[in-house]
């Protein structure tokens, strides 16, 4: 079992920053990919950038080169900074991580927390 803890939502102007801190706890050993999905009321949830391992990374073309993903891998944390914010980009935000035991993957979710961009 990982246990995610989301923390550094809350609200900004357009144009503003914020950093999105995971912290992940328990079987974390297992952890593969870390990642940030986003969802706003009525739509799916959607990948905002992922983080591998290896430090290989992925974003949503509506986040590249405003958003970047890190992880710190001795403290268990990956990280979203999120630049040039626009009011799109409010929703509540989810981290993600995978597992990998025997080929299986399984997802963990935080609980997410929730940004508001304001124009």
């Amino acid at each position: 079992q990982v246990q995610l803890v989301e923390s550094g939502g809350g609200v900004v102007q357009a144009g503003g920053s914020l950093r999105l801190s995971c912290v992940a706890t328990g079987s974390v050993f297992r952890v593969n990919a870390m990642g940030w999905y986003r969802q706003v009321p009525g739509k799916q949830r959607e990948l905002v950038a992922y983080i591998t391992s290896g430090g290989g990374t992925q974003y949503a073309d509506s986040t590249k080169g405003r958003f970047t993903i890190s992880r710190d891998n001795p403290k268990n944390t990956v990280y979203l900074q999120m630049n040039s914010l626009e009011p799109e980009d409010t929703a509540v935000y989810y981290c993600n991580a995978v597992t990998m035991v025997l080929a299986i993957p399984r997802d963990y979710w935080g609980q997410g927390t929730q940004v508001t961009v304001s124009s």
